[in-house]
């Protein structure tokens, strides 16, 4: 009986969601990891997990064990690394899961300078602004913007967003300065993402609206926006980290600045297994040292 490594082997079998995926990650046979999460259930005299053909999933107390299981190996990692003298020096590789436009703004010279800081540590850098899985595709940390939905995933606060209007000098100029958001209604806008229906959100002092807005371009990417809006397109309400080497220059200009909302957050997001691993701490704090607003 190995208690320690029961644990791990359940764990493995959660974040896989096979018996298959996981004894590849352990480098044992499926019959051995099924053999001993069952022995692992007949000791506790509960079950952890149902099973099917398909899939696998926790029982309540299943649930409860592994929570408390990646607790529990997250501190013998900790002692280990403490002890092996590991934390003195960041080493192994970090699997990273970043916003596109957010990426190519800043975190390119970010990565640089880490990696020149920390050179036993190797960084694999996906760039997707969709909510990757990071237990199932085994990333060990992502960095979202905005509201952070409900999970498991440990969050850490890196810096605040802020959002704006704006629009090209000759598009006003043209069409005129809008000065409150039912204005809009007369404007081409230029919202991000691909549904036909795009709410902008507005808030002057304690009172808030929402509009819906409308235009000959929609668009998933930050950077296509900004160009069109710069072409005299219409009005585009998007981060600064975005259109603002445009608003220095004078080709964007800023419009409802006192109807503008709260900033959002740009947040790293890890699984609680990860919240110990070197890499990943120390690139968090790294990103809290660097990033203030952006």
């Amino acid at each position: 009986m190995n208690p320690y490594e029961d644990m791990r082997i359940f764990a493995q079998v959660m974040e896989a969601g096979s018996f298959t995926a996981a004894a590849e990650r352990l480098g044992m046979s499926k019959q051995s990891v099924s053999r001993r999460l069952m022995q692992l259930e007949e000791r506790l005299g509960v079950r952890l997990l149902n099973r099917s053909t398909r899939r696998l999933d926790a029982t309540p107390l299943g649930q409860h064990y592994y929570q408390s299981a990646l607790r529990l190996l997250g501190e013998v990692q900790q002692v280990e690394h403490d002890i092996s003298g590991q934390a003195q020096a960041l080493r192994g590789t970090l699997r990273l899961s970043a916003p596109l436009s957010f990426a190519m703004a800043h975190l390119g010279c970010l990565l640089t300078e880490f990696l020149q800081l920390h050179p036993q540590v190797d960084v694999e850098v996906d760039l997707s602004d969709r909510a990757v899985d990071l237990i199932g595709e085994g990333y060990d940390l992502a960095l979202r913007i905005g509201v952070l939905e409900d999970s498991s995933l440990i969050a850490r606060r890196i810096a605040g967003v802020e959002r704006v209007y704006c629009a090209s000098p000759a598009y006003l100029q043209a069409r005129g300065v809008p000065s409150r958001p039912d204005e809009l209604a007369g404007h081409d806008c230029l919202p991000y993402g691909h549904s036909r229906q795009v709410q902008w959100q507005f808030r002057q002092g304690g009172k808030a609206q929402a509009l819906q807005v409308t235009g000959r371009m929609r668009a998933n990417n930050g950077e296509l926006l900004r160009d069109a809006a710069i072409a005299g397109m219409g009005v585009t309400y998007l981060p600064t980290f975005i259109v603002g080497q445009a608003l220095a220059d004078g080709r964007l200009v800023t419009v409802l600045d006192e109807w503008r909302p709260p900033a959002l957050q740009l947040s790293a997001v890890y699984p609680q297994h990860r919240q110990v691993a070197r890499p990943v701490q120390g690139f968090v704090a790294f990103l809290r040292e660097r990033l203030v607003q952006l």
